[in-house]
């Protein structure tokens, strides 16, 4: 049985892309750890892109619509609770770029990382994960 206003989360396809301002919303919010009020999500805003509290409020009932966040109101105020996860949204978008952008070859998207200025020390990084098996 699904949560309320948890909206296709059990999909694995990807295709639950976040433009770029819904993305910094959700940014936002997994930086705050748990639920946030509104102000909280605003503080952190401000610093890289500040909006009217009305395109927030818009915002995050857009990200509840579609599944991102769970809204708990107590009288005039709300908390919003992220409903999907950093990690699980990374994981889910990392797929998809894969699958888009080379068509699922692995191989092909290590080639295009390694020919892409990658510092030698961020390769000596990715070749330790791989190497350890954590990824």
């Amino acid at each position: 049985m699904k949560e309320a206003g948890r909206k296709d989360l059990d999909r694995k396809d990807g295709n639950r892309r976040l433009p770029d301002t819904e993305l910094e919303v959700m940014q936002a919010v997994w930086a705050l750890g748990g639920p946030a009020a509104r102000a909280e999500i605003d503080e952190i805003l401000r610093k890289k892109h500040p909006m009217a509290q009305t395109t927030l409020l818009t915002l995050l009932s857009r990200l509840a619509e579609k599944g991102f966040l769970k809204i708990e109101k107590t009288g005039r105020s709300a908390r919003y609770i992220p409903l999907v996860g950093k990690e699980e949204y990374q994981a889910e978008q990392s797929r998809r770029f894969l699958d888009q952008l080379f068509g699922g070859n692995l191989p092909a998207f290590a080639l295009a990382l390694s020919g892409s200025g990658l510092s030698r020390e961020e390769l000596a990084e990715l070749r330790d994960l791989l190497d350890k098996e954590a990824l």
